[in-house]
């Protein structure tokens, strides 16, 4: 740019310093053409120039994106009614180039935070990726643990029901994430291997809880990591078949020498308006005051048929078992069976609607209904 201007002032100077030479007519014209020519060349170059910054600042934009999810639920159970703010979360990636990506998730849990609160606000996820190659990929930094259905897709307009099953909630527990380093590998069309060595559980031995056994990466005690596997086939249109396994030295973090494995097994098959999905998962805790417990063996399953009637609306129903007692010496029945039924209307793909009945059996009697309204963007 500023080569064109010299010659330009340049040319500007020697038409008022040949003033005194008195130009002739013709040499004046042609000056005036030739400083034309440069300023009609000077814009061109301003206006490439302009181009190439909107186009960086336009590549620069989509490379970063943000979105998230959010959900509203209404409970009423017998002589209780809750109504929450159940989830509010925004989702910010990066990508770096083709190969390195950083994902992210924050969350507030139940509106409001604070001491005496219900509230939380939780960091979910923060990691990078790097395709080591087409078929290997790398990450490393807080990400969700590679187990069952809901744990990695959990937007409410991803599947059916108010609540998430309380298979992956009380024996899995979704949602659950962990600090670390993992690697997926596809070995074919629709076969994948991953593989993940990360923080794991700090249960507490006195009841062997397992969801109160999360750490959430806050100060969390790395005396025993955790490693997890998954194999999932994809490669059918429609089908999803996937098994996890976990293995933890000692889920107290040195508290009471407690190893224990996570065993999950699922299945999903969808043809046409017809879904099922379902989903088996059991703990094996190696530790005598489990063992007194009842809490060596805490096992469930789920099976939820579906069928959406048209695009906007699906109904479905699901039968839950699970217990957190089922080791041989507990001889009371602690076993909780779980009915729900109900419909979703998706106002727009990523927008819906619930309500479903809920009857709940076996050790934990009672029924109500629950609605709710889900988004994602």
């Amino acid at each position: 740019m500023f080569r064109t201007l010299l010659p330009l002032l340049a040319g500007i100077s020697t038409v008022a310093f040949a003033q005194d030479s008195q130009p002739t007519k013709e040499e004046l014209q042609k000056a005036i053409e030739q400083q034309a020519k440069q300023i009609e060349e000077l814009q061109q170059q301003m206006n490439a120039a302009v181009e190439a910054i909107e186009d960086k600042s336009s590549a620069q934009s989509s490379d970063t994106n943000i979105g998230g999810y959010g959900e509203l639920h209404y409970n009423n159970f017998d002589t209780k009614e809750d109504i929450d703010f159940h989830r509010f979360v925004l989702f910010v990636s990066h990508k770096y180039s083709d190969k390195l990506r950083f994902f992210s998730e924050l969350e507030v849990e139940h509106a409001y935070a604070g001491e005496g609160k219900p509230g939380a606000v939780e960091l979910e996820q923060a990691y990078i990726e790097y395709d080591l190659s087409s078929s290997t990929t790398l990450k490393g930094g807080l990400f969700l643990v590679p187990v069952g259905l809901l744990n990695e897709t959990h937007e409410p307009d991803t599947f059916y029901g108010v609540e998430r099953n309380p298979i992956e909630k009380n024996i899995i527990p979704t949602t659950w994430w962990e600090a670390g380093a993992g690697v997926s590998y596809r070995f074919a069309e629709g076969l994948t291997f991953d593989f993940a060595a990360h923080s794991g559980l700090n249960v507490d031995p006195a009841d062997f809880d397992l969801r109160s056994g999360r750490q959430k990466v806050a100060k969390a005690d790395g005396d025993s990591f955790a490693y997890t596997a998954r194999l999932k086939y994809t490669g059918i249109p429609g089908l999803e078949i996937a098994g996890s396994f976990q293995h933890q030295d000692d889920i107290t973090q040195g508290a009471a020498n407690a190893e224990a494995q996570l065993l999950e097994m699922h299945a999903v098959y969808a043809t046409g308006p017809f879904a099922v999905r379902a989903l088996w998962a059991q703990w094996d805790i190696n530790n005598s005051i489990a063992d007194t417990l009842g809490k060596d063996v805490q096992t469930g399953y789920f099976l939820e048929p579906a069928y959406r009637i048209t695009e906007e609306f699906g109904v479905f129903a699901r039968y839950s078992v699970w217990d957190n007692t089922a080791g041989s010496a507990n001889t009371l029945d602690t076993e909780m069976r779980q009915v729900n039924v109900g419909v979703n209307y998706w106002i727009h793909p990523n927008v819906v609607v619930k309500f479903d009945f809920e009857n709940r059996l076996g050790a934990q009697d009672g029924s109500g209904v629950n609605a709710g309204l889900g988004y994602q963007f």
